[in-house]
């Protein structure tokens, strides 16, 4: 067995794991508002593409005009539509409307665990291992950029960081992971590292 195929079997079993839940307030707990906020059901994938030997990850810079984390690095996704089956339909959908990925080309290797964001979203993300013929068509009105980035590097804990900023006239902190030009932080950053930890525990 490659080197691709032991990280894919490894995914596997970290997706096996319990589900349980992450939040854009877990390094700032008493930021969290006092009453249980409304959260909308949203998904995201999480695309992972063989490239040779190695597995890189498919990531989107968001287009500066979106009313939620506009200019960011995402994973394709968004809220759930009322004729969504499910998550995972979310999941799919919005990344063919986002980066032109067919739901043919694409086997979910499963799901781990939800994620709050501060934009009153509750987040499913789903691992989805993606065809190498894809070559992405970006909605202009969504995405700005489609990018790779080594799955290696962004689930390695070395290049995990945590940085403050002013939001909405308070101090928060977040988890951040650069990778060249890119500035991956946010919710983004924290499922990234929620994976990173399953495989961990492996």
């Amino acid at each position: 067995m490659d080197r691709h195929e032991i990280n894919l079997h490894r995914i596997q079993h970290a997706l096996a794991r319990p589900v349980r839940t992450s939040s854009d307030y877990d390094l700032d707990p008493k930021a969290r508002p006092l009453a249980p906020p409304l959260l909308r059901p949203a998904s995201v994938l999480v695309p992972l593409v063989e490239r040779g030997a190695t597995l890189s990850l498919i990531l989107t810079r968001r287009t500066a005009g979106l009313a939620h984390h506009p200019g960011q690095i995402a994973f394709p996704g968004g809220k759930r539509d009322p004729g969504d089956a499910d998550d995972e339909a979310t999941a799919l959908r919005e990344a063919h409307e986002e980066i032109g990925l067919e739901p043919s080309d694409v086997e979910v290797l499963g799901t781990f665990d939800r994620h709050e964001t501060v934009t009153r979203f509750n987040v499913t993300p789903f691992v989805g291992l993606v065809a190498e013929r894809f070559h992405p068509r970006p909605d202009r009105g969504e995405v700005d950029e489609v990018f790779e980035v080594p799955l290696a590097f962004v689930l390695d804990p070395a290049n995990h960081q945590q940085h403050r900023r002013r939001l909405n006239g308070q101090w928060r902190s977040y988890y951040a992971i650069p990778f060249g030009p890119h500035y991956i932080w946010g919710a983004t950053a924290r499922m990234i590292r929620t994976l990173a930890e399953r495989m961990r525990a492996e």
